[in-house]
């Protein structure tokens, strides 16, 4: 009977050891590190030779189905008249209409002032909580991120508490003179929706330019007080150029965001005050006049993309 027995040999310069236990199996290791050396798996040559417009074919899918669909079904809409067929009439009609004009009107002015807005009082807060010290300051920048997941209803819902006609104002005015009503009823006007706007949107401004901010170089701030610049030179001169892409980048944001903004303009029951989507809401849910509403609805999503792509270019140059 012959026993199988195991040979051992280690080489002392490099620390290796090779065994061999009956099998013929051999195990190499490294005293280094410990741990055997494996090379990586090549990639399966099925996955290799599949060329890369494959993969995008699903996104693309389901971006086709759940967007563009839908939407090349509201543009082809806006060409089919009542009577059928394929037609500029409707675009002619919701072009020659008042109501069209005028929305259109309010629409521009209401977007332009709410982002002129934003972008004061935005650069004013962002200035204050990134220069100013104060107790809460930065309990202050981060309720700023939580702030922008809030929907735009709740803003409205909160100054018609205090602005409506049953509001808080209102009730200690007449709790206070005895009068019938209060003098507050400005939020059911233009200057109510444009409030509202200004109101939900400038944290929005106000985030890149705190990006901005805390990228600054405070020793310019030290150099130019010391050379005997002012508060205001110093913000004009130092800061404000700093902060030009990240204005540039908000209000191109708050500005697209604002002509699309619906739930503001419903919520504060403002009349009169007739937008592009309160006009497509109009002309669908209220008219059901489909083919003029997907007119609307066209135009403001050309208006939208076209300030979106310019959206997009400010914000690359600005590195937002």
């Amino acid at each position: 009977m012959t026993a199988t027995t195991g040979t051992t040999a280690t080489t002392p310069r490099t620390g290796t050891t090779t065994g061999t236990a009956g099998t013929g199996a051999a195990t190499t290791g490294t005293a280094r590190t410990g741990s055997p050396v494996t090379a990586p798996a090549p990639a399966p040559a099925r996955l290799r030779s599949v060329p890369a417009w494959v993969w995008a074919l699903p996104p693309v899918a389901v971006l086709a189905l759940a967007f563009l669909y839908p939407l090349a079904l509201v543009v082809q809409q806006s060409f089919t008249p009542d009577e059928g067929g394929l037609s500029l009439d409707p675009y002619a009609e919701v072009f020659a209409s008042a109501s069209f004009r005028d929305a259109l009107t309010t629409t521009v002015w209401l977007a332009l002032g709410s982002t002129v807005g934003c972008l004061v009082l935005g650069f004013v807060l962002a200035l204050v909580i990134a220069f100013v010290p104060f107790p809460g300051g930065k309990a202050v920048a981060r309720f700023v991120d939580v702030f922008l997941s809030f929907p735009s209803f709740l803003i409205t819902l909160a100054l018609l508490f205090i602005y409506g006609s049953v509001g808080m104002a209102n009730g200690l005015w007449t709790g206070a003179t005895g009068a019938a009503e209060g003098p507050f009823h400005f939020l059911t006007t233009p200057w109510g929706v444009l409030l509202a706007e200004i109101t939900y949107f400038t944290p929005f401004v106000m985030r890149p330019l705190l990006a901005a901010f805390s990228q600054l170089d405070t020793s310019q701030l030290e150099v130019a007080s010391s050379l005997g610049a002012g508060p205001v030179r110093i913000i004009r001169r130092v800061i404000l150029p700093e902060a030009l892409p990240a204005l540039a980048a908000g209000g191109s944001l708050v500005l697209v965001m604002c002509l699309n903004e619906f739930g503001i303009v419903l919520f504060t029951g403002a009349k009169g005050v007739t937008t592009l989507p309160m006009l497509v809401y109009s002309k669908a849910i209220l008219e059901s006049d489909y083919a003029a509403a997907c007119v609307v609805a066209v135009v403001n999503i050309a208006i939208s993309v076209g300030l979106y792509s310019l959206y997009r270019v400010v914000s690359r140059r600005a590195g937002a």
